[in-house]
Parts: structure tokens; sequence; C-alpha cells
């Protein structure tokens, strides 16, 4: 027979401790498990009066967790750590037994028992540790056994594994609570990060017409009117759109960007209304799409004008009521953003010509935004250099300066490409630029390698400037050479006035040719031959640049052998 009770209070306790585990992996909330934990306890093991109690910050013992207590579970009670049961224990680290509650001096009632009813009652209390600190106790009283004397060191190991639980549980829920709130810190500085970069006033310019375009973001920012920012590629109107985030009252909300002329219409319409499962082939599960996603922010539709008519007619409804349903799906979603859309097309023309929607551009053409060309506010140029050589030398390492004349050259400049452009030629520039500084031939345009100005409308406007004029005679940028006679170029074999005839006629050195009496196309040749046929160094030897002398191999039609 005792063998029978002994097996099913094993029983017993091994369902009490799967249980309790269950509670305590269930849970974020370490109070409310704890107090579930407790009720457990309490239940299964005929215990009464379970406190679960930890060591602050100050060193105070706090409830954290109660069950069958006379006290409200929200009122914070301490306990003394000096004295009583709770005392000894932070003090030795070790699990106590106090067999009477009402014959013991070191009980100390500090949690409102009526203690006229707990004649014969056990105060069974161990340490919560942390590898070898004390963070709390656990205690639990037991009534007297009817049946027979109470067996305290099964009631110890049990509390004692339950304890080492709760530690864990701690433990892990303290973890996640420092990681969260670290995350929080992180999002918090990340998004005044992304303010302070975004802001207009970071926005690099100074010229007037940036000063009007600032200027009206600051006015249209506050409220929620759609705005179509219109410009060339490459003027900053992504950026814009950002400082058009943080400046509004949804700055703490999403900014969500999609670039609709990246997309295949198929694959445009998933990413911006999202899908069902089994919408399509290969949708395994739900996605939400960016519309969703920009709920409570705003939404950025760059190159909307390269969205095909068809998908127009799609994109007008959730424009207009920002009502949308899933791919594959039939539920009507709604979705509060504020949308910033942008192109660098002729929408009109486009309208005029049937390819864009009318009715879709008044919705889109509410608040517009223009941003001027980088050639109509050259006076931003100095800046903009600055700001990039700044940042090349601080990600690379180096410190390099500008030259005047290189910033020269940038200043003439067309820049079909935009502040992109200016951006890769400095970048360009400061990578291959063997000194300190930034000097005139390190500039591409100098050695033939830049074809911006087949990009401009006109052939009259060049987009590169070289420093030396090169437009006399043949196609711009043609290299002038000086008329004859002249004193041979560098790296020309001397010509002395020794051995001079009376009728002035020079020596030639044998085996050469003199070049005073050359013609040009002979004398590109010449060189040419001298230098292996390689242009640079023909260049050299001439005192051209490389783009001049390949512009000279074009103007007399010269092959170039291949040795």
């Amino acid at each position: 027979m005792a063998t029978e009770l002994a097996d099913r209070s094993a029983d017993l306790e091994l369902v009490t401790i799967y249980e309790i585990s269950k509670i305590l992996t269930a849970s974020l909330d370490f109070q409310r498990a704890v107090r579930e934990t407790l009720n457990v306890m309490l239940t299964h093991l005929g215990m009464q009066h379970g406190v679960v109690s930890l060591v602050h910050e100050e060193g105070k013992l706090h409830v954290v967790g109660a069950a069958g207590v006379p006290f409200a579970e929200d009122e914070d009670i301490v306990l003394d750590t000096e004295t009583g049961v709770a005392g000894q224990i932070i003090r030795t680290g070790s699990p106590m037994v106090v067999p009477d509650i009402t014959r013991d001096s070191l009980f100390v009632n500090r949690t409102g028992r009526d203690l006229s009813r707990c004649v014969g009652v056990a105060l069974i209390a161990v340490p919560i540790k942390d590898n070898r600190e004390i963070i709390g106790i656990l205690s639990v009283d037991r009534p007297p056994d009817t049946q027979g004397p109470i067996g305290f060191d099964r009631d110890v190991r049990l509390l004692t594994l339950v304890a080492g639980l709760m530690s864990q549980t701690l433990k892990l829920h303290r973890a996640i609570a420092a990681e969260r709130e670290q995350l929080i810190l992180d999002t918090h500085r990340l998004q005044k990060q992304l303010q302070s970069n975004y802001d207009v006033e970071n926005v690099i310019g100074r010229s007037r017409r940036m000063k009007e375009v600032f200027a009206d973001v600051h006015q249209a920012a506050p409220g929620n009117s759609t705005i179509l920012l219109r410009g060339e590629s490459g003027t900053g109107k992504e950026a814009i759109a950002h400082a058009i985030h943080y400046l509004s009252p949804r700055a703490k909300g999403p900014f969500i960007k999609v670039n609709c002329a990246a997309l295949p219409e198929t694959l445009l319409e998933s990413e911006l209304f999202g899908h069902e499962k089994g919408a399509f082939t290969g949708a395994t599960s739900e996605r939400k799409g960016r519309f969703e996603m920009a709920d409570g922010g705003s939404l950025f539709l760059d190159e909307i004008g390269d969205v095909s008519p068809s998908f127009q007619a799609k994109l007008l409804r959730v424009l207009q009521e920002h009502e949308f349903e899933r791919v594959g799906g039939n539920k009507t979603l709604k979705a509060n953003f504020r949308l910033v859309a942008a192109t660098n097309r002729n929408l009109e023309e486009m309208v005029q010509k049937g390819d864009f929607r009318a009715d879709l551009y008044f919705r889109l053409n509410v608040v517009a935004i223009f941003l001027p060309a980088l050639r109509e506010r050259k006076e931003d140029i100095p800046l903009l250099v600055d700001f990039f050589l700044t940042r090349f030398n601080r990600e690379n390492g180096r410190k390099l300066a500008m030259s005047p004349g290189a910033l020269e050259i940038l200043l003439q400049c067309n820049w079909p490409g935009n502040v992109r452009e200016l951006e890769n030629c400095v970048e360009r520039a400061a990578t291959m630029t063997r000194g300190a500084v930034i000097r005139e031939v390190d500039m591409r345009c100098q050695k033939g390698q830049c074809f911006s100005s087949v990009l401009l409308e006109s052939a009259s406007t060049r987009a590169c400037h070289p420093i030396i004029d090169m437009s006399h005679g043949g196609p711009a940028g043609a290299p002038s050479f000086p008329t004859m006679p002249s004193p041979p170029p560098m790296g020309m074999p001397p010509v002395t006035g020794e051995g001079e005839a009376a009728d002035g006629d020079l020596e030639v050195l044998e085996g050469e040719t003199n070049p005073l009496f050359m013609s040009e196309r002979d004398r590109i040749v010449d060189a040419m031959e001298k230098c292996g046929w390689v242009q640079a160094k023909a260049a050299r030897m001439l005192n051209l640049t490389p783009r001049q002398i390949g512009y000279a191999l074009k103007k007399y039609n010269i092959e170039v052998k291949r040795l």
C-alpha cells in the first residue's frame, strides 16, 4: 500500500513538473507564468500560500507572483532581506524548512496570514539562483498531514527543481527584454538618422532654383495631398521624396518605395497589391503588397510614367479610393497611405498620344514639384563635388583634394546625367588618380573616355569642355597642330645650329626625318611608329592628350597597326 502511494505521488510530481514547464515556456509574461505555476503546485500537491519574490536592483525582495494569499495580486509587498527566513536564505543560499510557522521565531508574517489557522503549517522556501547568485525565493506552505508525518526532503527537491525552471525562464525573459529594448533604441536612432539624412535641409543645393524646390517641399509636406515629382533622371527625386515623408506627420510610419520601371507588369501587380496563397504558380503563401505595407506612412512610386496602359487602370482605383484586392483574392482591403510619385517623362505629351490615361494623370498631378537639371544650377556643383569627395575619402581612407582646373572642367560640363553622373565622375576620378590631388588630366573627358555628348539632343551642345581648345579644323575635339615651321615636339630629335648651310638648310640626322618639313599626318604616323603604335606614348611624344591623338587618327584616316 505504501509503495502504491509513493508511486502515485511520484507520478503526480512528474505530471506537475511537466505542466509547469509548459506554462513557463508558453508566455513572455513572467508574472503571469509564475502565478499559473503556483496555482498548479497548490492544486496538484496540496500546498497553500505560494509566493515568488525577486531581488530588485535596490537590493529589496519584492513579491512578483503569489497564489492562495490574502493580499491583492497587484499589491507591492517588500520582504526583509536582513532578518527572518528570507534573510537567512539570501545569506546562506540554501533551502530552509520551518516545521511550524506559529512556533518558530525565524518566521516573520509579512504576507498577511491568519496565524490562528496555521497551527502545524510548515514553510518550505528555496532560493532561485542564476549560477551562484541568489536572485529570488520560492516559498510554499505545507499543511499538516493527518495520515502521518510530512517528508520535507521530497518537497525541497521538487521546489528546487521548479526554482531552477523559473530561473532559466527569467533569464530568457530578461534577455528578450534587453534585445527588445535595444531594438527599440536602434529603431529610434535609425529613424532620427534617416530623418536627418533625408531632411530637405540636408539635400545639397543653395542655388535659387533649389531654394524654390525646398520652399515647395516645406509647404506641401504637412498635408496628405498626392505629390508628383518631375525632373530628369538623376536630379534627386528619391531624396526629395524621403524629405517629404520625414517632414510630414507620417514620419514615424513606413516609407515604402517601388520602382515601377524595374518590374514587369505581372510581377508589379503582385508587388503592389500582394497575393493570396495559390493565386499563381509559385505563390506558396499569402503575401502583403506594398500598398498594405505603406499603411500609416508614405508610398513612393518612382518612374510612374513607365507603367503600361493596362496597368494604369488598375492603379486608378487604389489611388483614388485606397481600396484594392490582392491577386487571387476577393476581399476588399483598405490602406491609409500618402502617395508620392516621380517621373522623368513628359506626361502631357503621353496623354495626348494616348500612352497615359488622362484620369490617372489628373489623379497624380495634384501638387507638382519640378526639380531642375544640374546644368540649370551649376552654382551647386562645388558643394556637390565637396560632398562626394569627402564621402569618398571617408569610405576609402584617403585625403584627396581637387584642383581648381579639374573643378572648372566639372563646372563647364552640361551633365546630361545630372547629379548621378557628377557623383560617378567624381568617384571615378578619385579612384584612378595616383596623387593626392585630382587634376585636369585625371578627368576622363580629357582622355577621350567620356561620351556624355551623345546623350544630348542638340549636336551643337557640348557635354564636355576639355581644357585645350581643339575646335579648329575638323570635328569638335579634333586636335589643331601648330603651323609649320615649328619646334620639334617633345621626344623628337633635337635640331641645332651645328652644320647649318649658308642658305639656312637644317642638317638632318642620319636615319631620321626632319620633323619640321613633315606634314601633320606624317608627324602623327612617325610618332605612332616610334612608339610601337601605342597611342598614349605617341600622345606624350607630341605633347597631346590621348583624346586629341584619337581624334587626329580619325581626322586623317590613319589605320592603327596591331603589333
